[in-house]
C-alpha cells in the first residue's frame, strides 16, 4: 500500500485529542477515513507512548465483528475493555452499522479515561444533520480527496505527469493504486454507480432515478456557472425530461450535497457585506468523480482549475464564498465576480483563477473585479501557466496553479 502523508487532519484530530468530545470524521466514501484512523492516528498514539491494550480499535464492516452491531454488545465490549484509569483511545470504522450509535456514542462520555473517534460512510451519517444528533459533544472532521500536494507526495513521477493524472481522475487515495487508464476510469465509475449513488438512492427511497441520474451530469456539465433550481427545471424541459418539480430539484441537489459528493459556494455582495441567496455555483468534491460521469469528454481546463482551487481553498480551512462586485459602466450598474471571496478568523483573501495574463488586455480584465474591492485585504489571481510568482502593476499577487497548491504559504506569496 501506498504510504500517504496526511498531517493536515492528523494535526487536528492531535488538536483535539481527549477534549471530552466525540471525534467524528465525516467525508466522501473512499476518501481516506479509516486510514486517517489506522494506521496514522494509531502509529501517532503508539509512537506517544499509548499501549497497545489501551487502543480500542473495531471494523464494523467486517464479517468478524458483526455481532458488536448489536449496540448493547458493543456498550458491553467497550466498558469491559477498560482495566485501569489511564486513558484508552476508542476507534470505530463505519459506525452507522450499528442500530442506535448515536445513544451508544453519547453513553460513552459519561466515561471520563474514554477518548472516542468514529467514521462512517453512509448518506445517512454524512448528512450534515448527523452533528446535531450530539448537540454539542461532537467534533467533526471533515476529511477530503487528496489534494494536488498530497497527490504529488505519493506520485511516482514528475510534476507535469503528476498534474496531467490529478486534473483528469482525481484525488481518491486508490486512483495512486491503478496502473492503466482503463482501471482508473472504471474504479471512478463502478464507485459513483454502485456506492454513492446507491447509497442515496437506498437510503432516501429515490423514486426517480432518471432525475437524479440526469442532474448529476448536468451538475458536472456547469461547474463554476451560476443555477438554482428553477434554471436546472429548465435544462429538464430542455433535455425532454418532463414532470419534475422544482421541489423535487431542491431535494435531489441537498441529498448530493449531504453525501458530500458536490460542494455550494454561496455569492456575496463584497460592498453591500451580504450574502445573495441564488443563484449558486456548485462544484465537485472530486474533480475524477465529476470527469467520470461526463465519460472524461468535458475536460475544459478553466473550468476544472477553478474547481480544484475551490476544494484546496476548502481544504485550508477557509470559508468560501463567490464575490460580486458592483461596478458603474455608461451611466449603469453592472455586476461582476470575483472568482472566491475566502474567510477565516480576521483574515480575508480575494483569489482569481484564470487561465493565463499572456497579454496586458488580459491582465486588466482579470485584474477588474479585484480593482474594484475598496478594502485592504490581499488579492491573488491564480493562473494555469508555470511561472514565478509577480506582482502586477496594480499590486496583485500572480502566481501559477501549481506552485500556489504546493506551496502551503502561497496565499501570502
Amino acid at each position: 500500500m501506498i504510504k500517504i502523508e496526511r498531517n493536515v487532519y492528523l494535526n487536528k484530530i492531535i488538536d483535539r485529542k481527549e477534549n471530552g468530545l466525540i471525534k467524528i470524521v465525516t467525508g466522501i466514501r473512499r476518501c481516506g477515513k479509516s486510514y486517517l484512523l489506522d494506521p496514522i492516528f494509531k502509529e501517532h498514539l503508539i509512537a506517544n507512548g499509548v499501549k497497545e491494550d489501551h487502543i480500542i480499535k473495531l471494523d464494523l464492516d467486517e464479517r468478524r465483528n458483526s455481532k458488536y452491531l448489536d449496540p448493547d454488545v458493543l456498550d458491553e465490549y467497550i466498558r469491559n475493555s477498560i482495566k485501569d484509569k489511564e486513558m484508552y483511545y476508542v476507534l470505530l470504522d463505519e459506525i452507522q452499522k450499528v442500530e442506535d450509535f448515536e445513544a451508544v456514542l453519547n453513553g460513552f462520555l459519561h466515561i471520563e479515561n474514554l477518548d472516542v473517534y468514529v467514521t462512517g460512510s453512509n448518506s445517512k451519517f454524512l448528512s450534515s444533520d448527523i452533528i446535531t444528533e450530539f448537540r454539542g459533544r461532537g467534533d467533526e472532521i471533515k476529511v477530503y480527496p487528496l489534494t494536488y500536494g498530497e497527490f504529488y507526495s505519493a506520485f511516482s513521477g514528475d510534476k507535469a505527469n503528476a498534474w496531467d493524472e490529478y486534473i483528469m481522475y482525481g484525488g481518491l487515495p486508490r486512483i495512486l493504486s491503478f496502473k492503466t487508464e482503463e482501471q482508473k476510469s472504471e474504479y471512478l465509475k463502478n464507485l459513483f454507480e454502485q456506492t454513492y449513488l446507491k447509497d442515496i438512492i437506498e437510503r432516501k427511497n429515490i423514486q426517480r432515478i432518471d432525475v437524479l441520474d440526469a442532474l448529476v451530469n448536468i451538475l458536472a456539465s456547469s461547474i463554476g456557472s451560476l443555477t438554482n433550481p428553477n434554471k436546472l427545471s429548465n435544462t429538464f424541459e430542455s433535455n425532454n425530461i418532463k414532470d419534475v418539480s422544482v421541489n423535487t430539484i431542491t431535494t435531489y441537489v441537498n441529498y448530493l450535497l449531504d453525501a458530500f459528493l458536490i460542494s455550494k459556494a454561496e455569492r456575496y455582495d463584497v460592498k453591500g457585506k451580504k450574502y445573495i441567496s441564488t443563484p449558486s455555483k456548485y462544484y465537485f468534491t472530486d474533480i475524477g468523480l465529476r470527469n467520470c460521469r461526463l465519460n472524461f469528454r468535458q475536460q475544459e481546463e478553466s473550468r476544472i482549475m477553478e474547481n480544484i482551487l475551490y476544494n484546496e481553498l476548502l481544504y485550508r480551512g477557509y470559508n468560501v464564498d463567490v464575490g460580486v462586485v458592483e461596478i458603474r459602466e455608461k451611466d449603469a450598474k453592472k455586476q461582476i465576480e470575483v472568482d472566491f471571496v475566502c474567510n477565516q478568523y480576521n483574515k480575508r483573501y480575494y483569489v482569481q483563477s484564470a487561465l493565463s495574463l499572456e497579454t496586458r488586455e488580459k491582465t486588466i480584465q482579470e485584474e477588474r473585479p479585484l480593482m474594484n474591492i475598496q478594502d485592504n485585504f490581499k488579492k491573488i489571481i491564480v493562473v494555469k501557466d508555470n511561472i514565478k510568482p509577480w506582482i502586477t502593476e496594480e499590486g496583485i499577487s500572480v502566481v501559477g496553479i501549481q506552485e500556489f497548491l504546493l506551496n502551503k504559504d502561497s496565499m501570502n506569496l
